[in-house]
């Protein structure tokens, strides 16, 4: 999913220079396979640049009418993905009724708010700006236009002298003002910095895409102006530049510290986090962190299936009431309150309740979906302003299908041999064999890993193929960052205090959001 529209009314495909996305270059040589795999080519491994974890392994099918055919019919609304979730009963019986979400099962191992935490590490990492949906595109010819280091410059951007349109003004009377990050308000409480058209001004414009991870962002520049002012209070003779670095090494670490030790956890399982951490990783070992595509055109996208079709927004945003909404909802298109949770609109009910989304310990926090090859209902239908060409196809199972065409993917079977993981058997995918294309031997790796997990961990977390490629990626990119804790200092813990005042040498999400100032004790909620 993709957001609207960048800073200053720039296009997305136009937005990236001025806010100093990817890396410098670094040496490195993989083989890239063409489309149809009939050559191998020499490339520069390039953190800026795309490129491939299995490079010898051929696409999982020729590109032909017929495959695309079989694609779309698998990934087509009311479809075998479609969760067919009950969307007349409306948005707060979806959540309060198990009865009406039979094919669409809750995950208890996960809060609601992973998957969003993970979608903002997503565009924290990734940024297909150049490829081409459905067209064989080799990597190494498409730009990431976000740093893969796991280091928020979806966040942070070039930083204040680089982008200063994401910071606020240094005056006499707010001295720090400067290296603080702009936070607006207008609602009941915070929202993105916001031109007159009500386009965002932040980082990264997918992270507009809906009012839960425009929360979740500007969650995270409150983060970052809090530890501005902790670091301030201790170190009151260092320049304002010092300060700020300190504050974005701060911001950063607890962040990553989060990933490794709760977001991880929740999704690969935690023996594979501690076997990765332990013996090394297999698969993805490079000598500079890229983004490959097995992760980013399918293993990544797993969080796609944890979607639930509506949450309760917060507490008392809707005139008192709580705030109940599908995540999209085609009949909103336009509206300028709308009553599902996309983004690009502040009013005053568009805020975020946490508690629905983070165990805060008061029983209010809801569970994800399941991990598994059924979507929620309203993602065949997403709004145009959440697909970076604005155009169709709609489906985001039939845009995620289509990628593995762009990025001529090796099927999940073939991966699996190559890993020497279990191999699921044309039974586990028999459902399949009616599309043809022999999908059911040779399948795409983004349905293949969502039936991993079904099958092989009940939908909990992912299974072994798409468990390592997220966790060695993930890992791995923090590790080949010299500036991220994992590298620079692995046995450094938690500095700043849990949601309780205490000093635990962990954190969390929920104190992440307490530092920040937006737990739903702070506010009343």
């Amino acid at each position: 999913m993709h957001g609207k529209q960048a800073a200053e009314g720039v296009s997305r495909r136009g937005f990236l220079g001025a806010l100093g996305a990817a890396g410098a270059m670094a040496p490195g040589v993989c083989m890239m396979g063409s489309a149809a795999h009939a050559q191998t080519v020499t490339a520069t491994l390039r953190e800026d640049r795309f490129g491939r974890i299995f490079r010898d392994l051929p696409p999982f099918a020729a590109p032909s009418p017929q495959l695309i055919a079989a694609l779309t019919e698998l990934g087509k609304p009311g479809g075998l993905m479609d969760a067919k979730d009950p969307l007349q009963v409306g948005p707060i019986l979806l959540i309060t009724d198990p009865a009406n979400s039979v094919n669409n099962p809750d995950n208890t191992a996960h809060t609601a708010g992973t998957t969003f935490f993970g979608q903002f590490v997503d565009h924290d990492v990734t940024f297909d700006l150049g490829s081409r949906l459905g067209e064989p595109t080799r990597p190494e010819d498409s730009t990431n236009s976000r740093s893969p280091a796991l280091d928020l410059d979806s966040v942070y951007g070039g930083g204040p002298v680089r982008s200063p349109q994401l910071y606020g003004r240094r005056s006499s009377r707010e001295p720090l003002a400067g290296i603080k990050l702009r936070v607006e308000h207008g609602g009941l409480f915070e929202d993105l910095p916001r031109n007159a058209d009500g386009t965002a001004i932040l980082g990264d414009p997918r992270n507009d895409e809906h009012v839960i991870l425009a929360g979740l962002h500007a969650s995270f520049l409150m983060f970052h102006n809090e530890a501005v002012d902790y670091v301030a209070a201790r170190n009151r003779r260092s320049s304002t530049d010092e300060m700020f670095r300190e504050a974005q090494r701060l911001t950063r670490w607890h962040y990553q510290w989060i990933i490794v030790h709760e977001f991880l956890p929740q999704i690969i399982g935690q023996p594979l986090v501690n076997d990765i951490l332990r013996n090394g990783r297999r698969i993805y070992r490079p000598s500079v962190g890229f983004m490959p595509v097995e992760f980013q055109g399918a293993c990544y996208r797993m969080g796609h299936s944890m979607v639930r079709p509506s949450y309760r927004a917060n507490l008392a945003g809707d005139n008192g009431a709580p705030f109940f909404a599908f995540i999209f909802d085609p009949s909103q298109e336009g509206a300028t309150d709308p009553t599902d949770l996309r983004g690009g609109v502040r009013t005053p009910r568009r805020f975020v309740g946490w508690q629905t989304f983070f165990d805060f310990g008061d029983g209010a926090v809801r569970p994800n979906k399941r991990l598994d090859t059924t979507l929620s209902t309203p993602l065949f239908q997403l709004p145009f302003q959440t697909i970076a060409s604005g155009d169709g196809p709609q489906s985001l199972a039939v845009r995620n299908l289509l990628r593995h065409i762009t990025w001529s993917l090796p099927s999940g079977q073939a991966i699996a041999r190559a890993m020497r993981a279990p191999v699921l058997s044309t039974g586990d995918l028999a459902d399949l064999q009616p599309l043809g294309a022999n999908l059911t031997r040779s399948t795409p790796l983004w349905f293949y890993i969502l039936r991993e997990a079904h099958v092989l961990a009940q939908g909990r977390t992912l299974g072994p193929v798409g468990g390592r490629i997220v966790g060695e990626v993930l890992l791995g990119l923090l590790q080949l960052n010299r500036n991220s804790y994992l590298s620079a200092n692995p046995r450094w813990r938690p500095t700043l205090l849990d949601r309780f005042g205490q000093q635990t040498n962990d954190f969390k999400m929920v104190d992440m959001l307490t530092f920040a100032g937006v737990a739903p004790a702070q506010r009343g909620q």
